[in-house]
């Protein structure tokens, strides 16, 4: 009719097809144009007209698409349709609340509740309130067991309110009515594991697989409790297994080195830890991998090359500038670790031993002043504590304010005594003035 412009007759339900077709492939215009030519040749159906305002609801035109809802919904009020499509534009404008009201009509008027209380759940699922929603989701279970995708958004709502313990009570009682429910030993198999449960998910994720063998997700799982439980060599297999069933991932390649890495593999981990890098150049951890095999073997260069390829990936991640500083102070590349540290500060890794390492490399290389700005930030996140309170003293008697100097080192020894000790070997030359020597003396026998 299109391509020759002329004109067949169609039953409405053959435009219906021909409309919710081009609906589900995305094909809005030719959508369009079906429901003009339906329209057209039954200007009644109700149908139609509802198909129309789907499509003005997808297009976001919500203001049409409700005047046609009101029109409808005076001609024929318990077309539970006109409920549901009227809740999906409350849901688009966030009145979420009204479109649970909406639905709860529809409810009434429907003979195919599941997936109506499955509309309902996503609407309480915005609201937050997972108690809701999950009962609903659970409603779609009673009706149909093999609804999975119910089954994890009830889930879902356990692990958001962190009741991992109910949601295995809930599982187990499932279980109980559906035993080759894969689905369900598998989650159930989740939640044991995110209780620290190693056995029991392991049990679980053993049924999962029994009951079918090309379940890759319930392998992966059951390889990383088997991991938990120190067993390398068992996770080894199940890693491969999904690989076998799967296209490989670098996820599974880099599991893989580090049960070999734990095995004592060295050969074989470095082999799995180069496929991960080639599988998937982005994923950091594969690269982070390498960079760790190398630092134990003492060959810095290399691993410094990989840890600026996680870096790379991930430069907020200030474990990996940790790497690195460590990587350049082995290499005596000193403006390098005072870059890591500042790094690690910038992205809100103020732990303690970041200022004493970056304060600590700055006196090394003699820059005495930009050592102490570091401390005297340090002190704003940790106002006493000795390990700041000896360097701060040390460096001011170091810059020739002795009063500032031995005021600190007094807070050092009264905050721990025994510590000064160890500042003798990073200021040498401070404790061995008289005046430092005479204060450490008169601290000893005040104790």
């Amino acid at each position: 009719m299109l391509k020759t412009n002329s004109v067949y007759f169609f039953d409405s339900t053959e435009f219906e097809g021909i409309i919710q077709y081009y609906l589900d492939v995305g094909r809005q215009s030719l959508a369009h144009k079906a429901i003009k030519l339906g329209l057209d040749q039954h200007p009644t159906s109700i149908n139609l007209k509802l198909l129309h305002a789907e499509l003005l609801i997808y297009e976001d035109k919500l203001e049409e698409a409700d005047r046609i809802l009101t029109e409808l919904h005076a001609i024929e009020p318990n077309n539970e349709e006109i409920y549901v499509q009227k809740a999906t534009i409350l849901s688009k404008r966030k009145e979420h609340h009204k479109a649970i009201d909406s639905l709860k009509i529809a409810l009434a008027f429907t003979d195919e509740q599941s997936d109506i209380l499955a509309m309902i759940g996503v609407e309480y699922l915005y609201l937050d309130n997972f108690d809701s929603a999950r009962l609903n989701f659970a409603k779609c279970l009673e009706v149909d067991y093999e609804d999975y995708s119910s089954l994890y958004n009830v889930i879902y709502c356990f692990d958001m309110q962190n009741q991992h313990a109910e949601a295995i009570t809930y599982l187990t009682s499932f279980i109980d009515r559906e035993p080759f429910s894969e689905v369900a030993w598998h989650q159930l198999g989740r939640q044991h594991f995110i209780l620290e449960e190693y056995v029991s998910a392991l049990r679980a994720f053993d049924y999962a697989v029994v009951i079918d063998e090309s379940f890759v997700g319930a392998y992966l799982e059951k390889a990383k409790t088997l991991e938990q439980l120190k067993q390398y060599e068992e996770a080894i297999e199940n890693y491969l297994i999904t690989i076998e069933l799967d296209d490989p991932t670098a996820f599974a390649y880099c599991r893989v080195g580090e049960c070999n890495y734990k095995l004592g593999n060295r050969d074989l981990a470095l082999k799995y830890f180069k496929k991960t890098v080639r599988e998937d150049p982005l994923l950091d951890k594969g690269w982070i991998a390498l960079t760790n095999l190398y630092c134990e073997e003492k060959r810095y260069q290399k691993a410094l090359y990989f840890i600026n390829k996680a870096i790379a990936i991930d430069e907020s991640n200030t474990l990996y500038w940790r790497k690195y500083a460590e990587i350049n102070l082995k290499l005596d590349f000193y403006e390098e670790v005072i870059k890591a540290f500042k790094n690690c500060i910038e992205y809100n890794d103020k732990s303690l031993d970041i200022f004493v390492g970056l304060s600590d490399v700055l006196n090394f290389i003699g820059d005495f002043e930009d050592a102490l700005k570091v401390l005297i930030t340090a002190m704003r996140e940790y106002p006493i504590h000795a390990e700041i309170e000896y360097r701060i003293g040390c460096l001011n008697l170091i810059l020739g304010d002795d009063e500032k100097g031995l005021k600190f080192l007094r807070k050092g020894l009264e905050s721990d005594f025994e510590y000064h000790t160890i500042f003798k070997e990073l200021f040498p030359g401070v404790f061995d003035l008289e005046r430092v020597k005479e204060e450490i003396l008169r601290y000893r026998k005040s104790i």
